[in-house]
């Protein structure tokens, strides 16, 4: 897990490559352990190799092919054409062989490159089989040996999380990717200056020649009024893109411009399971326990989050299974995130798995004060705004594993997407069994619904109609239902230069039969997994921990996408799969308990209660700092929240959270 950047002379100057060094000091965080620069010439397998003022004198001295043995002072050859540069959070093979970029014997190909591939064992040994020898220990050298064998197909065989750049330096080609669901971050942005620049984080791009903060208009619209985060390839920054999930793109130097020629190389194709709930439940029990146990290879100390709730939870049951097997269980940690206001606390049921299983526990207790004395680093950090303060939460999890000298961690990320987990797929269910006729289930499942989270028929009536509804009718539907959602008078819509009517939807997903496979799918590829792997991926980062999410095992992903939606979600019991799978292995208040909380805080309460005045006085700074895209009566608003006129809402911190990113980040309307 780390950061990486990259250089890419677009008219044959060098002038600007000599930024690497600086692009990969605003991602240091992403790792602090080493850090290494290659520098490419027009001159085919020629390479510059330097180290840097963090770079361990023994990697210096490590006499490796792909060992550096100068520091970088600012000074490159005049006819070099590609840079790479690598900041290192050593996970796997600790010792110098580790450092990046690394390369082919031959000198041929090169990569940096972010992420894990678990299955790295298993392909280094086919490729042995085809003689290739490695000098180190690391997934990362499995990978360009990989490329080297088979090509742009070799991501296929990949099990894991990345994004990388591989250079061949014989034919001055680029290779750049990124993993099936987007768990790892990869960003690029074209300069006019005449070089295109790739990084892990988007602040990497802010000291480069060219930068200017731009708002990219329709994309703030959506954060602000759809509450929508890396539904597309293009970012907050005009101009600023990111490589989606699933694409690639590979290019000769010498033909890139202003584009990348980007493509779909992993499409999401459910595998259709016809067998019974029982096997279902016992073949998702096997495919989750072999992912918990790929996602447990490390060199360091290891540690899980746990919420209390039913994914994070079956994780670190399994991972006690695992080392109770290895009689290695003493060394368990977990992280939690927990609240001193009751009705946000999940501390009881924490306890829960903690007292089961005896795990080392540690808690943190996120504040009014501490999210106000940390929200500058949060933004900046985030590289974007956030939509919720549960953000917070999770920053504190990874400070306190980060504290706890934890450099590992399991998270249940991507569960509740695949598995419908969250409410609104009860309308989902609904609408299908409307469609299949089948009134009499219909009936049940609202009473089943109602009589375990409490909502009534009238409002499943309306959750069903929603979904029944024509894509023709659905934009005037939620603006009698949610008025904020189709230009609301908070907004300078035409500021953003937003068409009457317009209201972003996801492409291809309606045309999957059925509601609920529709907009699951919607949700794991743009609507919520998207962006809370973006967050996940900064938090973790931010404090040099690199998070697993067991859940995104593709096997998996799979796997769930292709089995019926009764065994998902039916009865009124959302997750009905794993819920079975964990009989026995779960205690039995967390595997059927039914609310739904996650790493929340008590936003609500700190809002009305807490920091009234404070908040209203961030809010007024966040107008202020929007050059006018925000207008006045969102702080109306948010007053009549104060009263109790209405109820709070989540686009408070939205509207904070976008004012102060507009200042750290110094973005201009125009």
């Amino acid at each position: 897990m780390c950061g990486i950047a990259a250089l890419i002379s677009l008219n044959g100057s060098s002038e600007h490559l000599t930024e690497i060094a600086a692009m990969t000091g605003t991602i240091r965080h992403r790792g602090p352990d080493d850090e290494g620069f290659a520098v490419f010439t027009q001159a085919p397998k020629v390479a510059v190799l330097f180290g840097g003022s963090e770079t361990p004198d023994e990697v210096m001295s490590a006499g490796l092919h792909y060992s550096p043995k100068q520091a970088f002072c600012g000074t490159i050859p005049e006819d070099a054409v590609v840079a790479l540069g690598h900041r290192r959070l050593s996970i796997l093979d600790l010792s110098p062989a580790g450092h990046q970029p690394i390369c082919t014997p031959d000198r041929r190909y090169w990569i940096a490159y972010n992420g894990e591939i678990y299955n790295y064992t298993e392909l280094r040994a086919e490729l042995e089989g085809y003689g290739h020898r490695f000098a180190s220990h690391t997934d990362t050298e499995v990978i360009v040996t990989a490329y080297a064998q088979w090509g742009r197909d070799c991501l296929h065989r990949f099990n894991g999380m990345w994004a990388f750049v591989i250079y061949d330096a014989e034919e001055q080609k680029v290779f750049v990717a990124r993993d099936r669901y987007g768990i790892k971050p990869l960003y690029y942005w074209f300069s006019p200056e005449g070089f295109l620049a790739i990084a892990s984080e988007i602040k990497a791009f802010t000291i480069l020649p060219g930068w200017k903060a731009r708002l990219n208009g329709p994309r703030a619209y959506d954060y602000l009024v759809s509450n929508l985060l890396d539904h597309t390839r293009e970012t907050l920054f005009q101009g600023v893109y990111q490589l989606p999930a699933g694409e690639a793109a590979e290019f000769r130097v010498e033909d890139v411009e202003s584009t990348l020629p980007v493509y779909r190389w992993y499409r999401l194709e459910p595998q259709q399971f016809s067998g019974t709930f029982d096997a279902a439940a016992a073949e998702f029990r096997r495919l989750l326990n072999d992912s918990v146990h790929l996602r447990m290879r490390s060199d360091v100390p290891g540690g899980s989050c746990l919420s209390g709730g039913l994914d994070s939870s079956s994780i670190v049951c399994l991972v006690n299974d695992t080392l109770r097997s290895e009689e290695k269980q003493d060394f368990q940690k977990t992280f939690s995130a927990c609240s001193h206001v009751k009705e946000y606390d999940e501390r009881e049921f924490i306890d829960e798995v903690i007292g089961a299983r005896d795990i080392q526990a540690h808690y943190t207790y996120p504040s009014f004060d501490m999210l106000l004395s940390q929200l500058d680093d949060l933004i900046w950090h985030q590289d974007e705004p956030f939509k919720t303060t549960s953000i917070f939460a999770q920053w504190l999890v990874f400070r306190l594993a980060a504290e706890q000298r934890v450099k590992v961690l399991l998270d249940g990320q991507g569960a509740d997407e695949q598995l419908c987990g969250y409410l609104w797929f009860f309308g989902c269910r609904y609408a299908d069994l409307f469609r299949a006729a089948d009134l009499t289930r219909l009936w049940k499942e609202m009473q089943a619904v109602k009589s375990l989270h409490g909502i009534p028929e009238t409002r499943s009536l309306a959750m069903m109609g929603y979904y029944l509804l024509p894509p023709s009718l659905k934009r005037p539907a939620m603006k009698y239902f949610q008025a904020d959602c189709v230009r609301p008078s908070w907004i300078n819509a035409d500021l953003l230069a937003i068409p009457r009517g317009y209201l972003w939807q996801p492409n291809g997903s309606s045309s999957v039969p059925g509601v609920t496979q529709s907009i699951a799918l919607a949700q794991m590829l743009y609507t919520s997994l998207p962006s809370l792997l973006h967050w996940e991926d900064r938090n973790s980062m931010a404090h040099s921990v690199e998070s697993r999410v067991p859940f995104l095992d593709y096997r998996l992903v799979e796997f769930i996408m292709g089995l019926p939606e009764e065994y998902r979600i039916d009865a009124g019991v959302t997750k009905r799969v794993l819920r079975e799978a964990m009989k026995g292995i779960l205690p039995e208040n967390v595997r059927m308990r039914m609310d739904k909380m996650g790493f929340y805080t008590a936003e609500e309460h700190w809002i009305r209660h807490e920091g009234p005045e404070i908040v209203r006085k961030l809010l007024r700074e966040a107008v202020d700092a929007s050059e006018g895209v925000l207008k006045e009566e969102a702080v109306e608003r948010l007053d009549r929240m104060l009263s109790g006129e209405e109820p709070v809402s989540p686009q408070v911190w939205r509207w904070i959270c976008f004012g102060q990113w507009m200042k750290i980040f110094g973005v201009r309307v125009a």
